[in-house]
């Protein structure tokens, strides 16, 4: 544990490295709007990896009208008879847009496959088809990228322990994530035959160290940055105009209108 301690990044080294790194992010997304880039980024990993708090830190000081974060629930039925890929078709960004995927298309390589709810026949088509998908995206112009973030089960056991002790973070913890600690091995199997299939040259595979939450945003953040070729985009020239004079305007009496009690006054 001391050595675990000793190898954690410093927070304000951190906090440093992960603003310059989101003012980045901007120009990054203003690149995208300006040049009409569609980029689409898939986290994927083991549960409790980091995958949700380093999308936070991507998209904390980016437009959500540009950057949009997808995280599909369970398919419904009729979802269930479309063709795998459609539901996810449907979110692909247009010119000018960011698309993080949180979880994606590759649930059917990972949990369905684990958990049983696909079939054999349907995993296996969907290992044929991925890479074909993936083509398709990548010649039509998209910019993919995607990124698997990797702990080891003692962490990610500490971290469902903290998890379940922490009222505020209580509701990230579902009978589906407990119930990877006892596949861990399947899920390790899983997750490298579907490297195998679906890490190609067009859209291949990066692995995230996550033990260490802080090093992994950087390294993530940082690698996104280094593997797009965006430049600064200049910001327009904005100026205040001057307040026109007042033309008797007077606001009605406070009475007549409900205000939110000043809660912080009691504080």
């Amino acid at each position: 544990m001391a050595g675990k301690e000793a190898a954690r990044l410093p927070r304000k080294v951190y906090e440093k490295e992960l603003l310059r790194l989101q003012a980045e992010l901007v120009k990054l997304q203003e690149w995208v709007k300006a040049e009409g880039v569609r980029l689409v980024v898939v986290f994927e990993g083991r549960d409790a990896a980091g995958k949700g708090s380093t999308i936070k830190r991507v998209t904390e000081y980016l437009n959500p009208r540009v950057a949009r974060i997808v995280a599909l629930p369970k398919p419904t039925e009729r979802e269930r008879t479309q063709w795998y890929f459609q539901r996810y078709v449907e979110h692909l960004p247009a010119a000018g847009a960011i698309v993080l995927f949180d979880r994606s298309w590759y649930n059917r390589a990972g949990v369905e496959r684990v958990m049983g709810f696909c079939t054999q026949d349907e995993y296996r088509l969907f290992l044929r088809q991925c890479p074909i998908f993936e083509r398709m995206l990548v010649e039509d112009g998209i910019l993919l990228r995607k990124y698997w973030f990797s702990v080891s089960d003692t962490e990610q056991q500490e971290r469902f322990r903290r998890r379940l002790e922490d009222p505020l973070r209580r509701w990230k913890l579902s009978p589906m994530d407990l119930e990877s600690i006892t596949r861990w091995e399947a899920y390790s199997r899983a997750k490298d035959e579907m490297l195998v299939h679906t890490d190609i040259s067009e859209a291949p595979w990066y692995i995230v160290e996550s033990e260490d939450k802080r090093r992994s945003r950087l390294n993530m953040i940082a690698h996104l940055l280094a593997s797009v070729p965006y430049q600064e985009v200049p910001p327009p020239v904005l100026e205040l105009p001057p307040r026109p004079p007042s033309t008797g305007y007077e606001r009605p009496p406070r009475g007549l209108q409900t205000y939110v009690p000043d809660h912080a006054a009691s504080l």
